[in-house]
């Protein structure tokens, strides 16, 4: 699944996600999420998400 739709994703789910700081290179981030940060339902460039370390990122891959 993709994480471009809020309604795909939910706390405790194991997605892989962009940094800000990876966005040039594409480089995945594994973790779980904590909470949800885009407040719209859909988001082109994938659902901002906090993962339980503290990272943020938007989704890229629902595991």
């Amino acid at each position: 699944m993709n994480g471009q739709q809020r309604k795909n994703i939910s706390p405790g789910m194991e997605v892989n996600i962009v940094l800000k700081q990876d966005q040039r290179t594409g480089k995945l981030t594994r973790g779980i999420v904590k909470d949800i940060l885009t407040k719209s339902n859909t988001h082109p460039h994938g659902i901002k998400v906090r993962l339980e370390d503290g990272q943020v990122g938007r989704v890229k891959e629902i595991l």
